[in-house]
């Protein structure tokens, strides 16, 4: 199948583009560095023109307020220039519980693109991946300061990239779900304990403190995030880091 990947070339669109192209499909990377913009449309027409699956990997530049308008513009865009082109699959990543964490603007923002793919005239799948592995040193930046990294206790189950790929490709290669697929990794940890194994193993002196106010995560309630039942990824958190 020709399969347009919009946002092709970023950490998840790299690897969907490499694993569909191994399974002998041609998947075409994407984004703004190859002439799309999906908030201008420049370019939408002539990347989804006779490709069989889209799968849109592109992401908000922000995760504040303005992340709503970003999703709505881009998906009536792609939307659009999908059913033009002869689309007849259309697939976006997720957040696994994202429906659960109203309090956070950029989960709310997902819901919104999750509705309105659903609401739209292309059959659709959803795949909702868990918090990626990589993004866990960005999480403890956001409050570090000094010797000190604050950390809620919250629930997550992390997922290696590559692994979401993985599944992303899978789902893209498939029929359509017309509906959610969760994929999670394989174990849950609380972000606090995370946030120390990591700086562990790098050697990293700072303490972890475990404070239920500190980052966007502590706007989550309970274990919206974790998914004992979803499909699970083979990569542990552990060798990840190895």
């Amino acid at each position: 199948m020709k399969i347009a990947v919009i946002g092709g070339t970023g950490l998840i669109g790299s690897q969907v583009v490499r694993d569909l192209n191994a399974a002998g499909h041609q998947a075409v990377p994407h984004s703004k560095s190859t002439g799309v913009d999906v908030i201008s449309g420049q370019g939408l027409d002539t990347a989804m023109a006779g490709a069989d699956v889209a799968v849109n990997l592109t992401n908000s530049p922000t995760f504040d307020e303005a992340s709503p308008a970003f999703f709505r513009t881009s998906m009536d865009n792609l939307l659009a220039a999908a059913r033009k082109g002869g689309v007849g699959h259309f697939v976006i990543l997720s957040i696994v519980g994202v429906d659960q964490v109203p309090e956070l603007d950029y989960y709310r923002a997902k819901v919104l693109q999750e509705n309105i793919l659903a609401a739209g005239p292309i059959p659709y799948s959803i795949v909702r991946a868990t918090q990626f592995m990589e993004f866990m040193d960005a999480v403890m930046s956001w409050t570090a300061e000094g010797d000190t990294v604050r950390l809620p206790a919250t629930p997550i189950q992390p997922i290696a990239s590559k692994d979401v790929a993985a599944a992303v490709a899978e789902v893209a290669a498939g029929a359509p779900l017309n509906g959610i697929r969760n994929i999670a990794g394989p174990e849950i940890f609380n972000l606090d304990e995370l946030g120390r194994i990591t700086l562990s193993h790098k050697g990293d002196d700072r303490t972890v403190v475990t404070d239920p106010t500190a980052g966007m995560f502590a706007a989550v309630k309970g274990d919206v995030l974790t998914d004992r039942d979803a499909h699970l990824a083979p990569t542990r958190y552990t060798d990840w880091l190895s």
